[in-house]
């Protein structure tokens, strides 16, 4: 009697689980943003016989997937958020950004942006922030863009961790930090300005 209880509330679980992190949106756009994620999961467990910069990365990639789920972006912000995040961990580690130099500003905007924009709209939908629509566009793009330059600062930091403790072959340097900062921001600006555009139903409760 107690395993069938135990295994009632383990599938309630499940249901919860799948119904939280669903995806809600046309069928292609389910299927990317889940194929994003399937891609991702095989990453981490090839990651392990690689090193464990993969694995730190990879890592990171599926937290970054789970909490665009939980957000309230559009099902597509969803899915192209989750592709970004996933294709900017392969092009570091398979070494594209030596091989393609703007490649890595263009990752820094878009990904920065996205990943702002996802905060601002939690924060505005939380109520955390004393605001109100009647902050207009501009509130909205400021905190966007704060937030941005705040994660722009703390991925260089991350950069630099990694090549001091973990893999001198990461790459930091003034002029590669510099420029993605510069385009951290300018990203999140971008996604300030398009807010009402990547948010379901508007940033605002």
């Amino acid at each position: 009697m107690a395993a069938e209880a135990n295994a009632s509330r383990a599938a309630r679980l499940w249901q919860e689980a799948v119904r939280t992190l669903r995806v809600d949106g046309p069928l292609p756009v389910r299927l990317i943003a889940d194929a994003a994620a399937l891609l991702t999961l095989l990453s981490l467990v090839l990651g392990l016989w690689d090193s464990g910069v993969a694995v730190a990365l990879y890592s990171l990639v599926l937290m970054g997937q789970t909490v665009v789920r939980l957000t309230p972006l559009r099902a597509s912000v969803q899915a192209g958020t989750a592709v970004i995040l996933l294709a900017a961990a392969w092009a570091a580690l398979l070494d594209a950004y030596q091989l393609i130099p703007w490649l890595d500003l263009v990752m820094h905007v878009v990904a920065t942006g996205l990943l702002a924009a996802i905060g601002t709209a939690a924060l505005l939908r939380s109520g955390w922030l004393q605001t109100g629509p009647s902050a207009g566009r501009a509130g909205q793009t400021l905190l966007t863009a704060g937030l941005g330059a705040l994660l722009a600062v703390l991925w260089e930091v991350g950069e630099w961790f990694g090549h001091t403790l973990l893999d001198p072959a990461i790459q930091v340097g003034y002029e590669d930090t510099v420029g993605d900062l510069a385009a951290g921001v300018l990203g999140a600006l971008l996604a300030g300005l398009l807010l009402d555009r990547l948010v379901k139903d508007g940033p605002w409760p």
